[in-house]
This record gives structure tokens, C-alpha cells and sequence, in this order.
């Protein structure tokens, strides 16, 4: 008897499913082509053991993308080590994904299968998902796929594997460009100046030279022993100079205008400034390629080994093709016309533009070819998947076909390859070594920076603090200290006063005896009531006139 389980990825999290027990999984087919389009009988051949849902987007998006590339995820194995049976020869696992599968294999044990029954039972899965799993509706399961896929989308657009292939490709198109447009321009500027000094043109065969010089020179006629230096600093040879300036003399040109010159000078302008660019992004072109094929652009050179990753389409894609294929890269045309018409196939495409093949005997031209698409396949590979790029290996292969050119000429026997390989190995390592420990100090560096800047940030917050505290107290003591002026003065009076009314009553009280003292008490409040009544009275007698 097998037990099956099925692992379905969801954009909601991962679902594992238990199919009956059954003595052959072949068995199971047709019960699930007959029930899967019904929730309740397939509800009878699949029952869900355990759901694990995603807690965030950003950890669906991390899941979704480490199962695409064969890789255990925590939270998944985490649910297969729980919930899975606890004998793993008994259990089968099924799986979509064969890649996902070796993984499970690999690191938990179970025996995973793909295809068949388990594709069957995922079609099923797939369409009652959001009724097999309870508090999951169509609607929120359908939301988030739509999220999920969304993410997935611009992670994977952002996410370039080439890295920086890209850049490469569009620089060298760009200079290839470059080049005819500057050819063009010049050969314009040639022919359009040549009306007015066409001595000139033998004189100097170089086109950024020539656009120079035209700029500098315009009317010829006003050229004179003056301007010997500055011809001397364009043409760097004091010769051509003087012959430039003997040629102004007696030349057959026609006269032109100064509107005329003006144009010319302005276009010779616009081809210089595009031969200076040219210059620049070869620069950035060489810098790109020590970055990203440091073995390729030291084998055969920046220009051609960019040419080859822009006809491939990326590093990655050179990497794979072999050498067969990479020794007629660029000569598709050709290939394809002699298998037509039954002729010799070309030995060599974008490679022949090396400077081996030119330097190598005409016999010898479709041998060397072979054996440099051969290096160039073993240098993409090292440079596509080393993680530390150096130029180390590229430098030995250069070597191997230099020993092999010269073993064509001379006889010279080459060292073998694998000798080569273990000398480049050990080098690689020790260049790896260094630059590993110059990032690491580079990180020291880093954080000791950081731990400065906060370090920095705390005084001046507590500095800040400070000051804030020390004028709030400078506020509030003036305040107190009046307050307690005010307290004190108002103490100062009343102890006064308690003072002199105590001896005014004394005296009194001294003066008067105590009969006296009664019937003056007496007196007094006779008058107060006699005071009353009298106020009683003159309130009656207002309402009473009222009244009338």
C-alpha cells in the first residue's frame, strides 16, 4: 500500500493533501479524471492534512520565487517536516515542479514524483482550491494570485541574471555605429573642404586629423609662418606642418566664402566632438568588460569578446553554446549558403577579427580558429559563474594560444592544459584572497564610519537636550525667585498687620472695662436693627406709591 500526499503552492500559502491509500498510484487515475470536476466526489479522493498560509506579501514573493528555483524554503519545509508521515519509505510526495522535487529529496528524504496522476490531482486542487481549504473564498483566493503575480512580474523584470550584459551589448552597438557615422562625416568633410585646399587630402589620411586641421586652418590663404606651431601640435610632426603650409601656397583650390567656411567649421566641430565621445565610451566599454568578462576581454580582446556576448544576447547565453558553435558566431549567413549549395562551410565569424587568427600561417588559419573558440567557450564559462571575476585564467589561456601558434610555426610542443589550469587556480585563489580581505576591510572601514556618524548624531542630540534643559531653567528660576519675593512681601505684611491690631485692640480693650465693653457691644447692634428697620420702611413706602 502507498500513501500519496500532494504539495500545492497557492498564493495564499502551501497546501498538503492526502490521497486514499491505493496498492498501485496508476489505480488512481481514472477515479480522478472522473471526479475532478465535481467538488464533492473529488472531496472523496483528496482530503487536505495541513494549509500554511503565507504571513506577508513579501514572504509569498520570497517563497514563490525560491520554488521557481528549485530551493527548500523554510516555511516549507517546516510544513512537510510536520505534517508529512514520520516513514519516509512509505510516503510519496507529489510535486508540480521536478526541481522543487530533487530539493525535498535531497534535504527531508521523501521520495517525490511529477507528472500523471499528481498532475490530475493538481488540476483538481487548482479548481476547488478555495472549497477544500475552510475561510478561503473564490474571491480573496483570486485577489491573491492577482497581488502575488503582480509582485512576481516586477521581481523578475527587475531581477537580471545577465547583471550588466545589457550595457555592454548597447555600448558596442553604439560604437559600431559610431564608427561608420564618424566615417561618413569625415569623408564629407573631405570632400567638401577639398574644393578650397584639396592638397590637403594627400597631405593627411587620417579623418579626425583632417576635421582638425580644417577647423584650424579655413581660409587657406591666411595660413602663414605664424600658425606653424599650432600645425605642428595637430599633426605632431614638424614635416607635415611645413608641407601643409607650402601646399597653401600653391594650391589649385577655388576661393570660398566665409558663410561657406563657417558651415564647414561647425561640421568639422560636430565629427571631432563625436571622434572624442567615440574615445570615451571605449574607455567605458574597456572598464565594463574588466568588470563583467575579465577572462573573455583578456583572451581575445574588449571589442571582439563584447561583439560575441551582443550576438549571443547576453553572458549567460554565450556561456552555453559550444565551441563549434562560438567559432562561426557571426558568420550565420555564410554557414547557411554553403550547406545550400554544398560548399565549405567558414571556419570563423566574429573571432577572426582576434589578432591570432591574422598572425597564424593560411593552412593554419581554420586550426587556430578551433582552438581559440574553444578557450573563448572556457572563459565565458569562468566568467558567467565565478563569483569573484578575475583576469587570472584568461591570461593563461591567452598563453595556451600563444604556445599553439607558435607550436604551428616552430614545433615548440605546448604545455598541457591541465599544468596551465593548476598554476591559474592557484593564482585565482590568492586574487580572490586579496580582494576578499581588501572588502572586508572596506566594511570595516564602513561600519567604523557609521559607528562615528552615530556616535557623532548622539552628542549633538544630548548636547541639544542640554541646552533646551538650561533654558528652560533660566526661565523658570526668575519665575520663582518672584514668586518667592512676592510670598515674602506678603508674609512682611502680614506679620505687620498682625502686629498692630493686636496693640490697637489692647489699648482699647485696656482703656474700656469689661461692663463697658458690653453695653458698647450692645449699642451697636441696637443701631444696626434701628438701620434695618428704617431700610424696611422706605422699600414699603416706594411699592406703595408704585401702586397708586
Amino acid at each position: 500500500m502507498v500513501l500519496l500526499h500532494v504539495l500545492f503552492e497557492h498564493a495564499a500559502g502551501y497546501a498538503l493533501f492526502a490521497v486514499r491509500e491505493v496498492e498501485e498510484i496508476s489505480l488512481l487515475l481514472p477515479q480522478v479524471e472522473e471526479s475532478v470536476l465535481t467538488v464533492g466526489k473529488f472531496h472523496n479522493v483528496v482530503k487536505l492534512v495541513a494549509f500554511a498560509p503565507f504571513k506577508s506579501a513579501q514572504s509569498a514573493l520570497e517563497n514563490i520565487n525560491a520554488v521557481s528555483e528549485g530551493i527548500l524554503h523554510e516555511d516549507l519545509r517546516l510544513l512537510l517536516e510536520t505534517s508529512m508521515p514520520a516513514k519516509k519509505k512509505k510516503a510519496l510526495l507529489g510535486v508540480a515542479d521536478a526541481k522543487i522535487g530533487a530539493a525535498i529529496l535531497e534535504e527531508l528524504g521523501y521520495q517525490c514524483q511529477t507528472g500523471g496522476v499528481v498532475a490530475e490531482i493538481l488540476r483538481g486542487i487548482r479548481l476547488h482550491f478555495h472549497a477544500l481549504v475552510k475561510g478561503l473564498t473564490a474571491q480573496s483566493a483570486s485577489k491573491a494570485q492577482l497581488g502575488l503575480g503582480h509582485s512576481y512580474s516586477r521581481a523578475k523584470v527587475k531581477f537580471n541574471v545577465n547583471r550588466v550584459d545589457n550595457m555592454i551589448i548597447q555600448s558596442i552597438s553604439l560604437l559600431d555605429q559610431l564608427d561608420k557615422d564618424i566615417n561618413t562625416f569625415s569623408m564629407r568633410v573631405r570632400e567638401w573642404y577639398g574644393y578650397h585646399f584639396p592638397e590637403l587630402i594627400k597631405i593627411v589620411s587620417e579623418n579626425y586629423t583632417y576635421c582638425r586641421l580644417a577647423k584650424f586652418i579655413g581660409n587657406r590663404k591666411e595660413l602663414s609662418e605664424e600658425s606653424l606651431e599650432g600645425l605642428e601640435e595637430i599633426v605632431m610632426d614638424s614635416a607635415k606642418a611645413q608641407a601643409i603650409l607650402e601646399a597653401s601656397r600653391s594650391s589649385m583650390g577655388m576661393d570660398i566664402s566665409p558663410l561657406d567656411l563657417i558651415n564647414i567649421e561647425s561640421f568639422s566641430s560636430r565629427v571631432i566632438s563625436l571622434s572624442e565621445y567615440r574615445k570615451g565610451l571605449q574607455e567605458y566599454l574597456r572598464s565594463k568588460m574588466s568588470q563583467v568578462a575579465p577572462s573573455l576581454s583578456a583572451l581575445i580582446g574588449e571589442v571582439v569578446g563584447a561583439r560575441l556576448i551582443s550576438h549571443a544576447g547576453s553572458l549567460t547565453n554565450l556561456a552555453k553554446y559550444p565551441a563549434s558553435t562560438v567559432q562561426i558566431l557571426g558568420a550565420e549567413k555564410a554557414l547557411f549558403r554553403a550547406l545550400k549549395t554544398r560548399g565549405n562551410t567558414p571556419k570563423y565569424g566574429l573571432i577572426f577579427h582576434s589578432t591570432f587568427i591574422g598572425r597564424a600561417a593560411a593552412k593554419n588559419k581554420g586550426r587556430i580558429s578551433r582552438y581559440l573558440a574553444n578557450k573563448c567557450t572556457i572563459a565565458s564559462r569562468i566568467d558567467c559563474f565565478s563569483e569573484v571575476p578575475t583576469s587570472v585564467f584568461g591570461d593563461k589561456l591567452r598563453e595556451q594560444v600563444e604556445e599553439r601558434l607558435a607550436f604551428y610555426e616552430t614545433g615548440e610542443p605546448p604545455r598541457k592544459n591541465l599544468e596551465v589550469m593548476k598554476e591559474a587556480v592557484v593564482e585565482a585563489s590568492e586574487v580572490v584572497a586579496e580582494v576578499k580581505r581588501k572588502q572586508e576591510k572596506k566594511e570595516k572601514k564602513k561600519k567604523k564610519r557609521e559607528k562615528r556618524r552615530l556616535e557623532a548624531l548622539a552628542a549633538a542630540a544630548e548636547e541639544a537636550e542640554n541646552s533646551v534643559l538650561e533654558t528652560q531653567e533660566n526661565d523658570i528660576e526668575p519665575k520663582k525667585k518672584k514668586k518667592k519675593k512676592k510670598q515674602q512681601e506678603a508674609e512682611s505684611e502680614h506679620e505687620l498687620e498682625a502686629v498692630s491690631e493686636p496693640e490697637e485692640n489692647g489699648l482699647e480693650e485696656e482703656a474700656l472695662p469689661k461692663k463697658k465693653r458690653k453695653l458698647t457691644v450692645e449699642a451697636d447692634q441696637e443701631e444696626e436693627k434701628k438701620k434695618k428697620k428704617k431700610k424696611k420702611k422706605k422699600k414699603k413706602g416706594a411699592r406703595d406709591s408704585e401702586e397708586d
